[in-house]
Formats: C-alpha cells, sequence, structure tokens
C-alpha cells in the first residue's frame, strides 16, 4: 500500500485528499520540488539524490509565493528517508514535496491564506528515452518573463507554460520541446536544462534567460569539470546555435542526462548520442545510483540494513 505525509501525518495515499474549493487548485499558489530515489539492485538500496540541495530550494520558491513551510531541511530530509523506507518500492521513484495555500477560498491574492505541506512518493522510470536519445523542436510558446512568474522557483502555476510547450511538441511528432525567451534567446526544455556541446567546451543558457536553475544541471557542470576537464559557458544562447552544435542534451530531475539527436527536423551532429554526452551520462548514472563514492555527500540511502526489502532482520544501520 502507498503512503503519503498529508496534514502532519503518515497516511496511505488514498486518504491524501484536498477538498475542491482548496486556493492553490484553482490559482496555482502552490511550490513544489521533484526528488529522485534511485534504485541500486545490486545493493537492494534506494539512493535519495541531493535532498538537502532539493529543500533549500523548496525554501527559497516558498519566500518568492509567501508560503509558509513549517519545517527545517534538516526535518524535510527525515521525513522524506521516513516516507520512502515505509513504501518500500524496489525501483526507480519519484518524490514530490508540495507547499500550497490549503485555504478553501475564492479570490486571487497570496496574503491572508492558510498553508500546508504535504508529499507523496510514485514508482518513475525514464522520462524520455536517455538510451536512444530524442527529437525536439523550438516551440512557439515563449517562456514565461521574470516580472510575470518568477521562472527560478518551482511554482505550480508556471507550468501551464511548459505543458502547454510539450503538448504542442507532442501533436507535432517530437518528443520535447526547447523553450525560447522573449528576446529569442535559448531558455529551456518544458520540464529541463539544455546544454550544448561545442569543442570540447559545454554551453548553457544562463539564469537571465529564465531558467530554473536546476539541481542537475550543476551536478553535470561539476562532474564535466572535476572529471573530465570540461568547462562550462554560461552565456546567451541563439536559436540558429541550436542547429549547428556538436552535440546537444536535456538535463533535469524526471529527464537525468538525456541526448538530443534532433532539433526542427535537423540532425544534431552524427545523429547519435555524441562522446561527451555518453560520457556524463555514465559519470552521472553511477553517482546518483550510488556507486561512485567519491561524490557520497550527494545522494542519501533511504534504508537500513534491516528494511531493505528483501532483507532479513538484524544488521547495522546503513548511511552511506
Amino acid at each position: 500500500m502507498p503512503y503519503a505525509f498529508f496534514h502532519k501525518q503518515i497516511v496511505p495515499l488514498s486518504q491524501a485528499k484536498i477538498g475542491v474549493v482548496t486556493h492553490a487548485l484553482h490559482y496555482g499558489t502552490a511550490c513544489f520540488e521533484g526528488i529522485r530515489g534511485n534504485w541500486n539492485a545490486e545493493e537492494r538500496q534506494i539512493y535519495l539524490f541531493r535532498v538537502k540541495d532539493h529543500y533549500e530550494r523548496l525554501h527559497r520558491s516558498c519566500r518568492v509565493l509567501k508560503l509558509n513551510l513549517p519545517h527545517t531541511i534538516e526535518e524535510l530530509e527525515r521525513l522524506t528517508v521516513e516516507l520512502v523506507e515505509r513504501n518500500g518500492y524496489q525501483e526507480d521513484i519519484y518524490i514530490r514535496p508540495l507547499v500550497y495555500k490549503s485555504s478553501e477560498a475564492i479570490g486571487v491574492r497570496l496574503h491572508d491564506l492558510e498553508d500546508d505541506f504535504l508529499m507523496f512518493v510514485i514508482p518513475f522510470g525514464n522520462y524520455l528515452d536517455v538510451e536512444r536519445g530524442i527529437s525536439c523542436c523550438t516551440s512557439s510558446w515563449r517562456r514565461i518573463d521574470d516580472n510575470m512568474i518568477p521562472a527560478r522557483a518551482k511554482i505550480t502555476g508556471l507550468y501551464v507554460n511548459s505543458a502547454l510547450a510539450k503538448t504542442e511538441a507532442v501533436e507535432n511528432g517530437f518528443d520535447e520541446a526547447i523553450m525560447l525567451t522573449h528576446d529569442g534567446h535559448v531558455s529551456e526544455g518544458s520540464g529541463e536544462n539544455i546544454f550544448l556541446v561545442m569543442g570540447r567546451k559545454l554551453v548553457t543558457p544562463p539564469a537571465c534567460d529564465n531558467i530554473l536553475l536546476g539541481i542537475t544541471r550543476d551536478t553535470v557542470i561539476k562532474l564535466a569539470a572535476k572529471e573530465m576537464g570540461i568547462e562550462t559557458e554560461e552565456r546567451h544562447i541563439d536559436r540558429s546555435e541550436l542547429y549547428i552544435a556538436d552535440e546537444c542534451f536535456l538535463t533535469g530531475t524526471a529527464a537525468h542526462v538525456t541526448p538530443v539527436t534532433g532539433i526542427d527536423r535537423r540532425q544534431v551532429g552524427s545523429g547519435q548520442i555524441g562522446e561527451i554526452t555518453g560520457q556524463l551520462q555514465k559519470l552521472y548514472f553511477d553517482v546518483v545510483r550510488g556507486k561512485n563514492r567519491k561524490y557520497r555527500e550527494w545522494y542519501t540511502p533511504a534504508y537500513t540494513v534491516a528494511s531493505r526489502p528483501g532483507a532479513t532482520t538484524g544488521g547495522k544501520e546503513h548511511r552511506g
């Protein structure tokens, strides 16, 4: 039976219900995170990736939307481990914490409303095809601007912008959309950051181009520099540069590191997964599945030795 954290306690997921008049449902007044738990079959362990960083970002998002999150980062980390352990999945998972305006009230505002926090866990495989790569199109829908809805915060209402772009792409025969800013610079995918490989350098849009400052984005930048000696340049990217890049890939908690093999019906590089993209993919998956102990500060084991699915009782607790 799956479980959720709802109204300050862990309950069966089927009992975690909100009312139809809930403010966040009508006005998008909520902030969220997406946290990956990656299953390591050899160790019978789920490794939660960069949990602290996700909750630091959630706290920042809440400040933007005037939401009160009544839990410290340390409390949220402990609660996440407890909830994942209670669910007991033996596969990749996705954790969704949500802070929302919980008042049953009609009226556009952020003030004078109650706030609440919930979290649930679901099984979650590959969001996009990380093995063969994907095709993308530049969307006719422009990326929302910071002075409209702050893109650096994960605000639920903002994702209507992404949903319009994603569905447009899929209905036109592509896997994913690439969104441009209002002045025509490349911003990001519908739910992913974007990187180009140009020679022996990574190029990615800067924060001022209305991107979400992704945790997977930051991970890739650091792995590329430390493990491959490849620097990342953060700068404006013109649309035409998408067509002449040697390689292209998307990054995100859901997307991991996803190669892009075609854009606007133009082949990217060789049309196959590029050498640098492939190396970064391998580095990334070794890290998130707990196979690279060099980066152990980035992951949190969810199961103790005794609580691992299929394990016998006893033994010392293992936390990485």
